[in-house]
């Protein structure tokens, strides 16, 4: 015969709440219960547990040790009879979404944090996407939610969220040299220099968008390795607002003084996988998803980007 679980949450109970009578209420046993309970454990492990000092009881230093080890089961067992729960509710126990490396990732930061307390055991698997990616990941059905531009066919979408991306260089790009307040510069004016350009994460029916044909172009598959480069004086690149906006207000990134071009915008959207089989975890993602940016946590719409 083993010690039950139900035994060692009795034994917490007394630790936790320094006597037989409080863990009576706490356990919904009789104080006759738990001690025989105690009692019975010490006799199969062949050690003492408890020892009473004045009116409490207290653990010894093996009892200690064997509680601690015995917590563990106890929180493991708890998640269980939580996940069960969740499970007869009908919640997921995996959301997987693709996003757009454009989305801003403090948003999914805090989004994925608040997620994290209302559904503990939902597991998330997060792809971070570029162009086509997000709509190669739902055609494929890798996901359940995206967030990718428009033109993503058979699936429905609701705009989420408008991306800002200028075209920016290092205060020391030999492009700033050329211009003056008179002469600004013109688009065709950039193929002399290096691009920088976020290669497509899609594996097949890739989109080759921004390119200007360069004389010189460099291809990256992260935007932060792009800003990187582009900081460093190694060419420029179009950006999203939302990845450079500490690089901007700091100065070690200006916008690249275009005529024309200089500014483009996207508008996000949050695709559904299976729209008539939305579960409550999905349901629940995608209105914090949207609280999120209706509230524009990081203020994003009130940067801005002038030439220092």
């Amino acid at each position: 015969m083993k010690v039950t679980l139900e035994q060692w949450r009795m034994l917490k109970a007394v630790v936790e709440h320094g006597g037989f009578a409080h863990a009576a209420g706490v356990v919904h046993k009789s104080q006759s219960s738990i001690h025989h309970a105690i009692q019975k454990m010490e006799l199969m492990l062949d050690v003492k547990l408890l020892e009473v000092k004045g009116r409490k009881a207290h653990l010894t230093d093996a009892g200690r040790l064997l509680l601690q080890r015995a917590e563990h089961l106890l929180e493991s067992a708890a998640n269980i009879d939580s996940l069960a729960v969740s499970l007869n509710a009908g919640v997921e126990p995996e959301i997987s979404i693709a996003v757009d490396q454009t989305f801003p990732p403090e948003y999914i930061g805090t989004v994925l944090e608040q997620f994290s307390n209302e559904y503990p055991n939902t597991r998330i698997q997060l792809y971070e996407t570029v162009l086509s990616g997000a709509a190669e990941a739902l055609n494929k059905g890798q996901v359940d939610l995206a967030i990718a531009g428009s033109g993503v066919s058979h699936f429905m979408a609701e705009p989420l969220f408008t991306v800002d991306f200028i075209a920016v260089a290092s205060p020391d790009h030999p492009l700033f040299r050329s211009y003056n307040d008179t002469q600004p510069l013109q688009i065709d004016d950039l193929v002399n220099y290096r691009q920088l350009v976020t290669r497509d994460s899609a594996l097949e029916k890739k989109t080759d968008s921004g390119w200007l044909k360069a004389d010189e172009r460099w291809t990256v598959s992260n935007i932060s390795t792009s800003i990187e480069m582009i900081c460093r004086g190694m060419g420029f690149a179009w950006i999203p607002v939302t990845r450079i906006s500490r690089q901007l207000s700091q100065g070690d990134l200006l916008p690249v003084p275009l005529q024309m071009g200089g500014r483009r915008n996207m508008t996000l959207q949050l695709y559904y996988a299976r729209h008539d089989q939305v579960g409550p975890g999905i349901k629940r993602l995608a209105e914090l998803l949207h609280h999120c940016c209706e509230n524009d946590v990081s203020n994003y719409s009130n940067i801005k980007y002038e030439i220092k």
